[in-house]
């Protein structure tokens, strides 16, 4: 019974060890279709066994890097978009004020109004415009920090050029988004005087108001010259 069974037993273990073998070659060749997918890994599938640890790692750490700049490129777009709307809402609203003022003692009840309706809704527009800047300006900033994570992830596993262009896009987007606050910045010192021009003109307005409505109750006798 011993000698029969034997056979029995050594050909029961034979398959355990093909499909360790097999199980290995889609996990080797899972990673490689990864790798490929995302256009980074040159190698072809049959010399996927050569790959050593290092280089698999370089490949995923480009991976990540590549993601990263990507979600950086879109974040900055939606944040310079976001500040360039914010800043011609503001430009438009300053127009409306001004023209507001220049009009003051021209329009009637109705025509001020209407004019001070539309501008109510483009001060509205704009604190919407604001609330779109700071969501995106987070979003941007998760970003930054993730760019800055990969590439010092990327340095670290050997992937030196992956982290030289993944820190290089972490300036260009700086450099973007700093153009744009400042222009941002522009419109919200403009838009500051014109709220101090605006406050000096109505004081006016009232003062001029005032006088016309005393002049006009002072009886016509006594603004004779005797």
């Amino acid at each position: 019974m011993a000698r029969s069974s034997a056979p029995v037993l050594f050909s029961i273990r034979k398959p355990a060890v093909h499909k360790a073998v097999k199980w290995t070659s889609i996990v080797y060749t899972g990673v490689a279709s990864l790798t490929v997918g995302g256009g980074l890994c040159a190698v072809p599938f049959k010399q996927v066994e050569n790959l050593s640890h290092d280089s698999l790692i370089k490949r995923a750490a480009s991976l990540v890097t590549d993601s990263s700049s990507t979600f950086l490129s879109q974040t900055s777009l939606a944040l310079v978009d976001a500040i360039t709307e914010y800043s011609k809402a503001v430009h438009t609203l300053i127009a409306l004020q001004k023209r507001y003022l220049q009009s003051l003692e021209k329009l009637s009840p109705a025509e001020e109004d209407t004019i001070w309706q539309v501008i109510i809704g483009q001060r509205s527009q704009i604190r919407d415009r604001q609330d779109e800047c700071k969501r995106f300006e987070s979003t941007w900033v998760s970003a930054v920090r993730l760019c800055e994570t990969a590439a010092e992830a990327a340095y670290i596993s050997g992937a030196e050029h992956a982290a030289i262009t993944v820190r290089s896009n972490i300036q260009v987007a700086q450099s973007q988004v700093e153009v744009a606050q400042k222009l941002s910045l522009d419109s919200d010192k403009k838009l500051a005087e014109t709220k101090v021009m605006e406050v000096e003109r109505m004081m006016q307005y009232v003062a001029s108001s005032q006088n016309n409505i005393e002049e006009e109750e002072v009886p016509e006798a006594y603004l004779r010259e005797d």
